[in-house]
């Protein structure tokens, strides 16, 4: 069903010309819809756009009300330099782009909001609909033909596969905090599944164009934010794809993902990709391997901490991205291009991060360094234990934690981790849940501000031991790459080697505290107390993990999953933990 809503005449408010509901007609008919926000001076401007589900019309503010508080309490800056009328969940405020000098662009997804069409997230049709919107925009008189895409999550993940469709007018991209490998980033962390979908679609419901007086008013307009119609519950459901079906019925990496799979090698123009080092779960990994598997030239990586959010907003994030944009679209000669490729905020106790510029990643003068398992003293050491030792856990139930010994002093661990375990299982499958903590020395384990959860640890990895087969030509010392296509059963009682992916991390260690590695069959969770502060940060329950949960219990049974693991140490079975050490400069 056609929507019969018109794009408004525009509106000058705030310092700016507005355009709402501007039709931007598909290929295949299909109508979508864009809200346009321009200098009031006509002129053909560099142009940056968003384009996905969340809904164009919605105020931060009102849709997500306990983010917004908690992160313009911690930096009130964000409340300065503009009224925020036009704040959108994770897409730019364009009240600081437009005086600028910039058009700002915000599009409604297929499906999504005012946008017409099956919605089918995260998909081939996204890809090949924002690539018609770059090159529409770049047609329109206020544009000058510059685009640059800026956005959050959602709105940076379908940015690493438009960029591979080389549209003409794409001129540069700020992926901020975007998985680039959904198979192994969003779906399936080595092979098991996370059910972060399952909590995540049912929220993007009121969002979904049909849905109408169900949901929200846009303040500015008076409009539903998710059409001018209401539909019937059976017509939206015949209006999206069932995703969670979908994936559920593709548990390896097989020729469905192929269409959201980037072809790195057509990855061309200037990138800078934001990553944050308590995004364990999703899009951490994204970022770094978008930097590194990128074929282009001018390529940033810059990571950061706190909320999801956060920094997006932020003076800090701002000036990055402005700096950034006004090199690349406007050709400013503004320092930009003699910046480190890399610049990172190096995490430390207390949720303190401290700026630093490096030439590469991994750091290139980093020592890494093995610290091998030992069965008998629950420890870890920079020598293989001299005898063959064992120990045995129950995997739903039970975890074992292997200690570094107290940092003599104070010593940084920052880049990618991996690890190497020699596992047996008493059924024919078990997955790996490893956890890299850190101990005070009192023995309370610290925690993190992660992106999704306040009590993040300092990092995690996962692997399905049936996933253990690697591809040798994308492995890694320190970057174990399984091809996730077939499944390898274990025979109960065997030994098998496993190489395990850890996601990476930047951490200080203080004088006298304690790093460990947490071994277990089932989700990470925070040993400390979860107090009142901590649960305000987020809707989920702070224990660790966030929303990136593995809990389904048709990927998992317990049959299979809940048995007795046993992992070997000693000269034969050399189990370890490598650690991205960085000396002193």
């Amino acid at each position: 069903m056609k929507t019969e809503s018109k794009p408004k005449e525009a509106e000058i408010r705030d310092g700016m010309k507005i355009l709402w509901d501007v039709p931007i007609t598909m290929s295949d008919g299909i109508t979508l819809r864009a809200d346009v926000f321009l200098p009031v001076e006509e002129g053909a401007y560099p142009t940056i756009m968003t384009y996905g589900p969340y809904s164009k019309g919605q105020l931060f503010q009102e849709a997500y009300a306990r983010q917004w508080e908690v992160m313009t309490n911690d930096f009130p800056e964000i409340l300065e330099g503009s009224s925020n009328k036009y704040q959108n969940w994770e897409t730019t405020d364009p009240e600081r782009w437009v005086p600028d000098g910039y058009a700002v662009v915000r599009v409604d997804s297929r499906g999504a909001g005012t946008s017409e069409g099956i919605q089918h997230l995260w998909s081939k049709q996204e890809a090949n609909d924002f690539y018609e919107c770059i090159e529409w925009a770049a047609g329109e008189p206020w544009s000058n033909g510059n685009i640059g895409l800026l956005g959050i999550s959602y709105y940076a993940a379908n940015q690493w596969l438009v960029a591979a469709m080389q549209p003409k007018h794409l001129k540069a991209i700020i992926p901020w905090e975007g998985t680039s490998d959904w198979y192994r980033e969003f779906y399936y962390h080595g092979g098991i599944r996370s059910t972060f979908l399952d909590s995540w679609l049912p929220k993007q419901l009121q969002m979904q164009h049909g849905y109408g007086k169900r949901g929200r008013k846009n303040p500015h307009t008076g409009e539903w934010v998710a059409g001018p119609e209401t539909f019937s519950t059976e017509e939206l459901e015949r209006n999206r794809v069932d995703l969670l079906r979908e994936i559920k019925s593709h548990p390896l990496n097989d020729e469905y993902y192929e269409d959201i799979t980037v072809d790195w090698s057509k990855v061309n123009i200037p990138i800078l990709s934001a990553a944050n080092w308590g995004g364990e779960g999703l899009h951490l990994r994204g970022n770094i391997e978008g930097f590194l598997q990128a074929a282009s030239k001018d390529k940033y990586l810059e990571v950061h901490g706190f909320e999801h959010w956060t920094h997006f907003y932020t003076n800090y994030g701002l000036n990055l991205q402005k700096q950034f944009f006004d090199y690349c679209l406007k050709e400013e000669e503004n320092g930009w291009g003699e910046k480190p490729k890399v610049q990172l905020q190096i995490r430390h106790v207390g949720n303190k991060f401290v700026q630093r510029s490096e030439s590469d990643w991994p750091i290139p003068r980093t020592e890494w360094t093995k610290y091998y398992l030992d069965a008998e003293n629950k420890t870890l050491d920079r020598k293989t234990p001299n005898k063959a030792e064992k120990v045995t856990y129950t995997a739903l139930n039970e975890n074992v934690i292997f200690y570094l010994p107290k940092a003599e002093k104070e010593t940084e661990i920052t880049g990618p981790l991996a690890a190497k375990l020699f596992v047996s299982s008493e059924t024919e499958d078990t997955d790996l849940f490893l956890t890299v903590c850190l101990f005070s020395n009192d023995g309370e384990e610290v925690s993190f501000r992660g992106a999704m959860d306040a009590n993040a640890p300092v990092a995690q990895g996962w692997l399905r031991a049936s996933h253990r087969k690697l591809d040798k030509g994308k492995s890694l010392f320190y970057r174990p790459y399984h091809t996730h296509d077939e499944k390898q059963p274990l025979s109960p009682g065997e030994v098998y080697e496993l190489d395990i992916e850890i996601w990476p991390t930047s951490i200080v260690i203080p004088e006298g505290y304690q790093l460990a590695l947490k071994i277990s069959g089932k989700d990470h969770e925070y040993s400390g107390e979860i107090t009142e502060e901590s649960k305000k940060f987020h809707r989920y329950p702070s224990k660790g993990c966030g929303p990136f949960l593995h809990e389904d219990p048709s990927d998992r049974p317990e049959e299979i999953y809940g048995g007795e693991v046993t992992i070997h140490t000693g000269p034969e079975y050399s189990s370890y933990l490598l650690l991205p050490i960085i000396p002193e400069k």
